[in-house]
């Protein structure tokens, strides 16, 4: 189904990655996830075509889930480098003590171009889009879905994507949760030091380096084993470059301290 260059799927099952696919209208009311047996792990995903002409950048994945309801503001969530939507916030969304949230609102959870699980490969030479320009393409998801505002929950490069659109949109958040934010451009000190670790390090271990504390990485927990193994097997890790490059490009956000924002702000930082 394509509306106004958008197309729609839904996708049957627990895995927004099943195979079997049947097209519905974008009012379906009922519930996504709780309260339905026989679709208790659906997921309603829409990919976002953006067309050039008609619509800021590019082509968005996103993932709808818990209650399907206009009528309070949505949960949008972006994810960090090196994860994607499912890995960066399924285990936060599946504590028992959020399921009261689940159930009360609607999340979104909107994957960085090409950082979905599946994802196309990028040919040699693509321009992939800042930082800025993501966060251009967040109002044509909260349109779409006819959401009028949102509480954004972002994680590393996402709180930095969330932090650009609600600086641009201050009407269209009411809440903001930034968790690990760098909202400087890097220095001199900083662009020298990357370069070195980009010849001595893999990719791989350049993303660990900015997911993981040190301590983390010299215990080799098993957590950071598994996104080692996932990120190294990765189908789409050109595209995971191409995040992390536009990511170590960023600008410095410009925050005016002495500025009265609409919304409340919680700044999460994980050493």
């Amino acid at each position: 189904m394509r509306i106004s260059g958008i197309t729609v799927q839904w996708y049957p099952g627990g895995d927004v990655m099943t195979t079997e696919m049947q097209e519905i209208a974008i009012t379906e009311e009922k519930p996504l996830l709780t309260g339905q047996a026989e679709s208790k792990d659906a997921e309603l995903a829409a990919r976002i075509l953006l067309d050039q002409g008609q619509t800021p950048h590019g082509v968005l994945h996103v993932t709808l889930h818990g209650t399907r309801t206009t009528r309070r503001p949505a949960i949008l969530t972006v994810h960090d480098v090196g994860l994607d939507s499912k890995s960066c916030f399924s285990p936060l969304f599946r504590f028992e003590e959020m399921q009261e949230i689940v159930k009360n609102f609607t999340l979104i959870h909107v994957d960085a171009p090409g950082q979905e699980e599946g994802a196309a490969v990028y040919p040699t030479g693509y321009q992939y889009p800042s930082m800025d320009t993501i966060a251009e393409m967040i109002p044509a998801v909260l349109q779409f879905f006819n959401f009028r505002t949102v509480i954004g929950v972002g994680v590393g490069a996402g709180a930095y994507v969330l932090s650009k659109f609600s600086l641009a949109n201050p009407d269209s958040v009411e809440g903001l949760v930034l968790v690990n934010i760098d909202p400087n451009t890097r220095g001199w000190i900083d662009w020298a030091a990357q370069k070195l670790i980009s010849v001595t390090s893999s990719l791989t271990e350049q993303i660990l380096s900015h997911l993981f504390s040190q301590e983390e990485l010299s215990s080799n927990t098993e957590l950071v084993q598994s996104h080692r193994e996932r990120i190294s097997k990765a189908s789409n890790l050109v595209n995971i470059e191409l995040f992390w490059k536009s990511y170590n490009s960023r600008r410095d956000l410009n925050i005016d301290r002495n500025s009265t924002f609409k919304w409340l702000t919680l700044v999460v930082s994980l050493s």
